[in-house]
């Protein structure tokens, strides 16, 4: 996928339509490629993903004109490095609830002074082992860091964590806002939905992107529509679930007899 960073395409004008990757799979991940979305998510919190899988799959999609996104299951600073370190550029982060724990994940992204970030790109895929001589005081530039935000908690501080310096976008999790809202379960709830778009118009006024997903076409172009900048639109796990089990339903309810013969493609 294209080398640049994921703000300048945020900062653009055109709204970035993005597709989430659970499956885990490097193979997959560049079918989904294929199809040109702007942007996909490498989901380690909830996708079985790890090291080497994100690894894979960044290589995988380095072909394609998108932008990949990795989700990291936390905020651990370590691991922050680990994955910047294969070549990852722009991290999602989820339940972040504070300002505080934003500053935090803005220093473990970057090299000192900036930052804690250890230095060791010799050994990485993010400096060509070495061969890109300007790695080391470019890369405090070319990351962009994805807060999640998808608590009551952290729609009570939402404004205090887009203005850390450094957050260069807030993506809300209805999936989990709803349940913290106490509505688990129902992430197309009115009471739901009313809180992102508020939280969308907070995130707009401070000058940064909000984010969404949102498998519901009405309810993803509504985001949109309210300004959200990078909107998710599908999850690879569950439209070949969905496919498959309609597939089967359709033959299931029009087929009388078994086939007779192979017909081929």
């Amino acid at each position: 996928m294209s080398a640049g960073c994921f703000r300048q395409a945020l900062a653009g004008g055109r709204t970035q339509i993005g597709l989430w990757l659970g499956l885990g799979d490097a193979y997959t991940a560049e079918l989904c490629a294929s199809a040109g979305f702007d942007w996909v998510l490498i989901d380690a919190e909830h996708g079985p993903n790890d090291l080497r899988s994100i690894l894979a799959i960044l290589q995988s999609l380095a072909a394609y004109p998108g932008n990949p996104v990795v989700r990291l299951p936390h905020g651990d600073p370590a691991l922050i490095k680990q994955i910047l370190e294969t070549g990852a550029l722009s991290l999602m982060v989820p339940m972040v609830d504070t300002a505080e724990q934003a500053r935090d994940l803005v220093s473990a992204m970057r090299y000192p002074p900036q930052g804690i970030r250890g230095v060791g790109c010799g050994l990485a895929r993010s400096s060509r082992w070495g061969a890109d001589s300007r790695y080391l005081t470019e890369a405090n530039d070319r990351v962009c860091l994805l807060a999640q935000v998808e608590t009551v908690e952290g729609l009570a501080n939402l404004a205090q964590i887009v203005g850390v310096d450094g957050v260069d976008g807030v993506f809300f999790g209805p999936a989990d806002l709803s349940a913290s809202m106490g509505l688990i379960g129902q992430p197309g709830h009115p009471d739901v939905v009313a809180a992102i778009e508020n939280a969308i118009d907070t995130v707009v006024r401070a000058g940064k992107a909000a984010g969404v997903l949102s498998t519901d076409p009405v309810l993803a172009a509504r985001y949109r529509d309210r300004g959200a900048r990078f909107v998710a639109v599908g999850v690879d796990a569950s439209l070949l679930a969905q496919s498959t089990r309609t597939l089967l339903s359709q033959f299931r309810e029009t087929t009388s007899q078994p086939s007779l013969g192979f017909s081929g493609y």
